[in-house]
């Protein structure tokens, strides 16, 4: 079983929204309930732990119960942090699951693909993350603003999520965090840092996270022209299929006028008699 933990508990100072990002309306509906959508078209996960604000539960259970189309979920109180959220998330998973996907609930973008990519690689090695090849070159700087150096940009990649772990190796990664009262900025750092390899699926730059309301603008952008595209491709497939028809129509209008014509030749023929 595949159970996806959405850490949703932020505060979003940086949208300037006045309340929690994943609650700011993407063409009509909640990011939030976007992403948990998406996560819906795919075959390969099972059902959702969603982590928000303790005073925001009841009101996002009520939001997604009446969501068609959801897959089986769970609504739970968050942390102070992110990785408090997450360990929360772990606290409520099925007893049947065996892998943990995480994923940024402000990304309703991530392509089905990706998920199955990452969820597939998980199943192989116990631990993968979705990540893109950074575009822009990357400098390391000193606290005095000098930089110190420049990294080979070839061997640089830009995490994303879903992140994917075996149960186990999670639970254990968190554990040890605890223990040693480390905070990392991502669950894939926790897993690294008991040793244990992780993989990277090569992810997708639409799989934006919005952060800001510039984030926002480009987010909308790109599903208004997905939208766009599949309105034209339904006209440009109904078309085809009206033109087909019409010839069909056409191709039966000369059958029957020259059945007519035949009809009409022989009875002619027989001096107007039938």
């Amino acid at each position: 079983m595949v159970s996806v933990i959405f850490p949703a508990a932020g505060e979003g100072r940086r949208m300037n929204a006045g309340k929690n990002k994943v609650f700011v309306e993407l063409l009509g509906k909640p990011i939030l309930v976007r992403t948990l959508l998406r996560f819906s078209e795919c075959a390969a996960v099972d059902d959702f732990v969603v982590v928000v604000g303790e005073e925001d539960v009841d009101k996002v259970a009520a939001v997604l119960e009446k969501t068609p189309g959801l897959k089986p979920f769970r609504v739970v109180a968050g942390g102070s942090e992110r990785q408090y959220s997450v360990k929360n998330g772990l606290a409520a998973l099925h007893p049947d699951t065996e892998l943990v996907l995480v994923h940024d609930a402000a990304r309703p973008l991530v392509p089905v693909k990706t998920i199955e990519a990452v969820v597939a690689e998980t199943w192989r090695s116990g631990a993968a993350i979705a990540a893109v090849h950074a575009k822009n070159t990357i400098k390391v700087v000193r606290d005095d603003g000098v930089v110190e150096s420049t990294p080979d940009r070839a061997n640089l990649w830009e995490v994303q999520t879903p992140q994917g772990f075996r149960r186990d190796i999670l639970e254990a990664a968190y554990r040890r965090a605890e223990a040693d009262g480390f905070l990392g900025t991502d669950d894939a750092g926790l897993v690294e840092r008991m040793g244990f390899p992780v993989r990277v699926v090569e992810g997708s730059y639409r799989n934006l996270k919005v952060t800001t309301p510039e984030d926002l603008w480009v987010v909308e952008t790109f599903m208004e022209r997905d939208v766009v595209g599949k309105v034209k491709a339904k006209m440009e497939s109904a078309g085809a299929g009206i033109e087909e028809a019409i010839d069909d129509l056409d191709a039966f209008a000369d059958k029957l006028a020259a059945a007519v014509s035949e009809k009409l030749k022989a009875y002619r023929s027989r001096g107007g008699k039938k």
